[in-house]
């Protein structure tokens, strides 16, 4: 994995192809010709991601009523995520990228600070892409409380 890769406001969106929750597969360019919020997270079922994830299943009727998707990527198991999915009743597809490329790609995993020590792992990281596949708002390191709320005020919706 390289730490220094890092997507700008304006780069094309690393395409993927991931298996949801259930095993099917989710291809980005699927959503070519709408928004999509791409969200990568460190763990299904931890008390932040959980905050994170049910803060998107919340504001879930507002985003699509702008014509905007929503997709969490971690790099749990489909099995973990489908557990996740029912526990917190959420409605959005979760992929699975066990594998951690699609995180390598986006700039998501590398070296991060976590109680005060450098560990390797997923970096909390959220992105708008526009109707044309590109990155109209990267955000890396973002704090799972409130996350949601500021994202929603920065798009002004």
């Amino acid at each position: 994995m390289t730490d220094n890769i890092k997507l700008a406001v304006g780069d094309a969106a690393p395409d993927f192809t991931l298996p949801d929750a259930d095993g099917t597969d989710v291809s980005l360019k699927d959503f070519r010709g709408r928004k999509v919020v791409v969200y990568f997270y460190p763990s299904a079922g931890t008390p932040g991601c959980t905050k994170q994830a049910c803060d998107f299943r919340d504001s879930l009727a507002q985003l699509n009523g702008a014509g905007i998707d929503v997709l969490g990527v971690s790099p749990d198991k489909p099995a973990k995520l489908a557990k996740f999915r029912e526990a917190e009743g959420l409605t959005f597809p979760l992929l699975s990228d066990p594998d951690k490329a699609v995180l390598g790609e986006w700039g998501t995993f590398g070296e991060k600070k976590m109680y005060g020590k450098t560990v390797q792992g997923v970096i909390r990281s959220t992105f708008l892409i526009d109707e044309d596949g590109k990155v109209e708002l990267a955000q890396y390191n973002v704090k799972a409380t409130g996350h949601v709320a500021k994202l929603v005020r920065d798009m002004k919706l």
